[in-house]
């Protein structure tokens, strides 16, 4: 809502917005000839992409580049409803990657990212948002966006101690990647958000292998739990989520799309959608089932972008797969 102080955003998304090229065979096959087509992702847009489908009034918090393709960048975030007025430039290209993925995850990137507008993400942008920051209802952020440079790192940590001090609502995904930075320093990055969140969600075996010495994903979450995080959500697989609130661990089944095209950004669609639901009202459980609906009908679509769905599409899928019976119990093996 308008004021004087600016507007108040029910969720905000802070990170990297990439090009994405999408090729039509796996990488290792490619060849003269190849055929690829652009579009636009990354972990923050596409998470801000589902916070807006969900009906949340939604923000892009980024650094963008100067290169031909920023226009028809920012132009598609906004086609997905995402606010891009606060965005800032800099005078660095932007990041790419090309990717090829199949529908049961097993993707392979390459990557773009050498002195990315980007990487330039630094405190003084979240000091410039500062007033955005302290009126959310909620932030999102990732460890991608805090392994992409130290100046990066901490702009996150910067900006996550903003909103959690301001009373709001932090959602932050470790989201792993060796490529751009090691166990130890994704682990004490963890070790210092985890205090500050409402929702921490992460990925069994990927994450929890890297961050939290386990594979089993009850385990993942009683250490994220110990670590300071209020509620915890680890995916599975394709077909399972754990969620532990403190009070209950228990499992919630996710629907299967018919038709799977790619997984690429279903888990930032997670995000996206279930803190969006929970600003908006929603209880946890509605939150996450809403959360699990709408990554499962993504992967319909090809790319991180590339299949946003409605909340009507969303509501309607989780009411048709509510959880009945009781819950499996998780095994832990600390």
């Amino acid at each position: 809502m308008p004021g004087r102080t600016g507007p108040r955003y029910d969720v905000l998304v802070l990170g990297e917005v990439l090009v994405e090229i999408h090729a039509d065979t796996a990488l290792r096959e490619a060849a003269d000839g190849t055929r690829a087509r652009i579009s636009y992702s990354g972990d923050a847009l596409n998470a801000a992409a589902a916070a807006a489908a969900a009906g949340a009034r939604t923000a892009l918090l980024a650094v963008v580049g100067d290169d031909e393709l920023t226009v028809p960048l920012l132009r598609r975030a906004a086609e997905l409803g995402v606010d891009v007025s606060h965005v800032r430039r800099a005078p660095h290209p932007n990041g790419a990657y090309l990717l090829s993925a199949d529908t049961d995850g097993d993707r392979a990137f390459v990557y773009w990212r050498t002195r990315s507008a980007g990487s330039t993400l630094a405190p003084h942008h979240i000091a410039s948002w500062r007033a955005l920051l302290t009126r959310c209802g909620a932030l999102v952020t990732s460890g991608v966006t805090g392994a992409l440079s130290p100046s990066s790192r901490a702009a996150v940590l910067a900006a996550a101690r903003l909103v959690h001090g301001a009373g709001g609502h932090l959602t932050y995904d470790p989201n792993f990647r060796s490529r751009l930075t090691g166990p130890a320093e994704a682990r004490e990055l963890l070790a210092r958000i985890a205090p500050l969140t409402g929702l921490l969600k992460t990925s069994c075996p990927a994450d929890a292998t890297a961050l939290l010495d386990t594979t089993d994903p009850g385990t993942a979450a009683a250490r994220c739990r110990a670590l300071g995080a209020r509620t915890v959500a680890v995916t599975a697989g394709a077909d399972r989520l754990l969620l532990d609130d403190g009070t209950r661990v228990e499992y919630h089944p996710v629907p299967v799309d018919p038709e799977p095209v790619d997984a690429t950004g279903a888990g930032d669609c997670f995000t996206g959608t279930t803190t969006a639901r929970l600003v908006l009202g929603d209880t946890l459980a509605d939150a996450v089932a809403y959360g699990t609906a709408a990554a499962s009908l993504s992967v319909s679509g090809r790319g991180g972008t590339g299949r946003v769905p409605t909340f009507t599409e969303t509501a309607a899928l989780a009411a048709s797969h509510r959880r009945t019976g009781p819950p499996r119990p998780p095994s832990r093996d600390r």
